[in-house]
């Protein structure tokens, strides 16, 4: 009976054709490589011997590429750079690394070894695609963040917890809607509590609603004989009115809401910076400032302020739409777009001033001789060459003299162009941002097929294991015990049939079979010497044993 134990050095292989020749009586073979010399480290012997200049031939789907050891091994730390990592993918019958993986990312993947560390996606590559082949061969850590802050993706600020479990629950409540089902709750009541009170904002103006006390006297058609004392005034109390009293319940979530992050939140000091946090705070100003008046005023008191500056403060309250900000990706999305943009809108801005000081004095100029224009000065014509440089066009303001229509035509063309210039830019920037978030939303995971010569135990199917009764899993257990005793240091390339043949007793059927040794270029320190050798051995009488 002939074995044939088949040997793969980097450079010469047993193939048809080759002068190379083996005899099948052959059972022991073994390569020596040279001494080096004694006063090297082994560190420095590794970098300095020949095996790194050897090249190595990596095949990617079909698509074979060639580089030096010395190339991958810039990052021990990945799965090319590491020899008992990319081992793993070793096919000793063409002496290659096969990886079934895409093969246009792989160009990139090279470039960074040869490049030294230098991350650039390719165009047609969608960037989830990209990112999980960069963690397929653990390009990860500080490459993968460098790539992603060039790609426009800011780093992920890291949001410190509280440490008491009891706050840290309570602050993910309200602070990640997503962390459970309860906080998805109170966001969806803290949204709707937003809207009613945004809705009663605008009911409380309308006439029929709208409180007398608010209507200036010179406002009123028929003024009253001022001779003639004001009559009676049977003033209510504020919580009498509806909408105060629904007002005040959405006072009350948002001052409870907003007491209770304070509390909870790991800093108070970052907790006060937030922007998110400030319009929470300002929001709700409004409503004790107005609750003072109106309980001033109860008691027969003259208010403090104005119906004016009173005015302006109930303005405030229109600041809670921006509280949707913090349950809405799109307004996140838009903030996120403007403050990208800030150039580009400080352009667009710097550009209408020029225009507006330019042709506001054009025209005013040109319509000074009319005595009927409403041209009247340089500042009256400002909103006209703003209201026609945004071709807006409210015609309350027109020139009528000929260099006046012609200042206007202008105006307008130059107006057209000025916001259409900057406009695309701002347009591709809250594209970027919205594909980049729905790409961040897209959670379904995809299971690669393992293109590993190995066989590892933590990559069983959990499902096939439940199934198992436990009689049968401790059947598998031992008989996988027993194969993993009976081939340790061997394997087979190709889907493990050295394995296969082993626990089904046919092992005399089969041929392919390897030493564990991934490469020529892996070399083993033996004795005290520095003598590098890679040796393949096998006895005939240790195969008949592995086979009863």
């Amino acid at each position: 009976m002939n074995h044939n134990i088949t040997c793969l050095k980097d450079k010469e292989t047993t193939r048809d054709g080759d002068q190379e020749h083996q005899s099948d009586s052959t059972q022991d073979l073994t390569l020596t490589v040279p001494k080096k010399r004694k006063s090297r480290k082994s560190s420095s012997l590794w970098r300095s011997s020949g095996v790194l200049s050897e090249r190595v031939v990596i095949n990617v789907s079909g698509l074979r590429f060639e580089t030096q050891l010395r190339t991958l091994s810039q990052f021990p730390d990945t799965l090319l750079g590491d020899p008992q990592k990319r081992g793993r993918y070793y096919d000793p019958l063409h002496n290659e690394y096969f990886l079934d993986r895409n093969r246009p990312c792989f160009d990139s993947i090279l470039y960074f070894y040869q490049s030294g560390g230098r991350l650039k996606r390719p165009a047609n590559i969608p960037l989830d695609v990209f990112i999980d082949e960069l963690k397929f061969y653990q390009l990860e850590g500080e490459a993968l963040a460098r790539f992603l802050e060039d790609e426009g993706f800011p780093k992920d600020e890291e949001r410190p917890m509280p440490e008491n479990e009891f706050q840290k629950q309570v602050w993910l409540l309200f602070e990640y809607p997503e962390s459970s089902a309860a906080a998805r709750i109170i966001a969806i009541i803290s949204v709707m509590v937003i809207l009613v009170s945004i809705v009663i904002f605008c009911l409380e103006t309308l006439p029929d609603f709208k409180d007398e006390r608010e209507i200036l006297p010179h406002h009123h058609p028929h003024p009253r004989n001022i001779t003639l004392p004001d009559p009676p005034f049977l003033y209510t109390h504020p919580f009498q009115d509806p909408f105060f009293v629904v007002e005040t319940m959405c006072i009350c979530w948002f001052s409870f809401e907003l007491l209770v992050r304070f509390v909870a939140c790991p800093s108070k000091t970052s907790f006060f910076r937030d922007i998110m946090n400030i319009i929470d705070f300002v929001a709700i100003i409004p409503y004790f400032v107005t609750l003072g008046t109106e309980l001033a005023r109860a008691k027969g008191g003259t208010p403090a302020m104005s119906l004016a500056i009173l005015r302006v403060i109930r303005l405030v309250r229109v600041f809670r739409i921006f509280k949707l900000s913090r349950h809405s990706k799109g307004l996140q999305i838009l903030g996120q777009t403007l403050k990208a943009s800030m150039r580009e809108l400080g352009l667009l801005i710097f550009f209408l001033f020029i225009g507006v000081i330019l042709f506001s004095s054009s025209v005013y100029f040109a319509e000074v001789d009319n005595e009927e224009t409403a041209f009247t000065s340089i500042p009256e014509s400002f909103w006209w060459a703003v209201v026609t440089m945004t071709t807006v066009g409210y015609g309350d303001m027109s020139p009528v003299t000929v260099g006046g229509k012609l200042v206007g035509s202008l105006c307008a063309i130059a107006g057209v162009l000025t916001i259409s210039l900057p406009v695309p830019v701002i347009v591709s920037n809250f594209s970027y941002f919205y594909h980049r978030e729905t790409e961040c939303e897209d959670t379904t995971e995809y299971k690669h097929i393992s293109t590993s010569l190995w066989s590892d135990e933590e990559e069983e199917d959990e499902d096939d294991k439940e199934e198992l009764s436990e009689k049968e899993t401790q059947e598998v257990k031992k008989e996988q015990a027993w194969c993993k005793e009976k081939t340790k240091g061997l394997y087979s390339p190709l889907q493990t049939e050295l394995l296969h043949g082993l626990c089904t007793r046919n092992l005399r059927n089969s041929s392919n079979v390897y030493h564990t040794q991934q490469l020529v270029t892996q070399r083993y320190m033996r004795n005290k010497e520095d003598v590098h050798a890679v040796s393949w051995s096998c006895d005939v009488k240790q195969w008949n044993e592995l086979v009863p």
